[in-house]
């Protein structure tokens, strides 16, 4: 490997007179340790290099067949340089790493972390990274596409889920329904003393003494106001049966006992979630540990030689290894758990919209029924005023002056003057 500009590392000369082996140079980290690469195979090591060529030079660590054997993630293929798969050049835990010992798979998992941010168990890309989401239901704007990240309550203390917003639409819809049904019996409750009043007002004995046509016309008007308080009788009875009646029926206490299902559901498999995640960051740590561990037993190795180093390396290589094994199984846990809830909200989050729609429908199909009933009631009420239009325009004085006559006249015999 070629060490970074920003090391400031250069060859330098050796206390030890000995040349260097063809290829091989002698570098210093910033905190004056000294290490050797070779130009030509790339290999980096903090021993001297041998001048026997028979002599191989040994690496900071073995390569494994394991992807987690030296505590990361790797994807060398073979042929590859080992010190680039394994970590090569690891150093106490207060120096810093000498230029250009990040591994690629070391780079690579630091690439997909800054892809992706995990936000209360759940993981989402970030802003521009990755292929762009399409919507599942483009152009429809449906619940399934817009309730998956949860949001502080309105006092800003605990946090709401996308899906607990849709359940609170459900429920508050329910309760505004049964606003609706409370305001139609008002209506109700108005209809029935109008009807009331009108029909007591109808036996009003008041001028029921006028006579002739504008006789007829009054005691017309009067019968009218009984008529029109029996129409008015029959659309507060059917506004009960047809409009009140199905708002308040429309589903009963069940429906919140099905909505506290979907949620025990939904909240289950988000706890499931949690727990996996939980999982996950403890198997990472465990392998930063296990990492930190090999790092230091492989320094030691290079400090003093002796077969119970060379079996803690291989101890060590082994739980390393194991952790990155187990890391990758709680990921894959975390990952079916997470797609397990993913296809569960947009099954039940595309119910509940199907739910809100009947719930619109059912009520505007109510509704228009008032509107019906209420112009029927217009009609019915003109009927019974066209009579006494009629009447009114047949109100003749003369007539009336001609009847009453009639009826009440004295004799039709003038007076005339006396004689003398």
């Amino acid at each position: 490997m070629k060490p970074a500009p920003e090391s400031s590392a250069a060859p330098t000369e050796e206390t030890d007179s000995r040349p260097l082996p063809p290829g091989w140079s002698s570098y210093i980290t910033p905190e004056g340790l000294r290490y050797y690469v070779n130009s030509s195979s790339k290999e980096t090591t903090w021993r001297r290099p041998s001048s026997s060529a028979e002599a191989p030079q040994r690496p900071l660590a073995r390569q494994n067949s394991s992807p987690y054997a030296n505590g990361c993630h790797s994807s060398t293929k073979k042929g590859q340089p080992a010190e680039v798969a394994n970590v090569s050049l690891r150093k106490p835990a207060m120096h810093k790493q000498p230029p250009g010992s990040v591994s690629p798979a070391k780079r690579q998992i630091k690439e997909v972390k800054e892809t992706k941010i995990t936000i209360n168990c759940v993981t989402f890309p970030l802003p521009g990274e990755g292929p762009e989401q399409q919507l599942l239901k483009p152009d429809e704007w449906s619940y399934c596409d817009y309730f998956w990240t949860d949001r502080k309550d309105p006092q800003g203390t605990t946090l709401v889920t996308g899906f607990e917003v849709l359940l609170q639409k459900q429920l508050k819809g329910k309760q505004l329904q049964k606003e609706m049904a409370e305001f139609i019996h008002e209506r109700i409750k108005i209809e029935e003393e109008y009807a009331k009043n009108l029909s007591k007002l109808s036996l009003s004995p008041l001028a029921a003494q006028e006579e002739g046509t504008l006789g007829e016309a009054w005691t017309q008007l009067k019968k009218s106001l009984h008529d029109e308080a029996e129409v008015h009788l029959k659309f507060s009875n059917k506004l009960h049966t047809e409009v009140e009646k199905p708002l308040l029926t429309f589903r009963g206490d069940n429906f919140k006992k099905d909505l506290k299902k979907y949620d025990h559901h939904i909240a289950d498999l988000r706890k499931q979630l949690a727990s996996r995640y939980a999982s996950v960051e403890k198997a990472r740590k465990a392998l930063a540990d296990r990492q930190k561990d090999l790092e230091v037993k492989t320094q030691q190795l290079e400090i003093k030689l002796s077969n119970k180093t060379e079996e803690d390396i291989k101890k060590a290589r082994r739980k390393s290894t194991q952790a990155g094994d187990d890391l990758m199984r709680c990921v894959d846990l975390y990952n079916q758990t997470q797609s397990k809830w993913f296809e569960e909200m947009v099954t039940t989050s595309m119910e509940l919209e199907k739910l809100e729609v009947e719930r619109i429908e059912w009520i505007q199909q109510h509704l228009r029924q008032y509107t019906t009933l209420r112009h029927e009631t217009d009609m019915f009420n003109q009927s019974m005023v066209e009579p006494v239009d009629q009447l009114l325009q047949n109100v003749d004085p003369a007539k009336d002056r001609e009847l009453w006559v009639k009826e009440n006249k004295t004799g039709d015999v003038r007076p005339v003057d006396m004689d003398i």
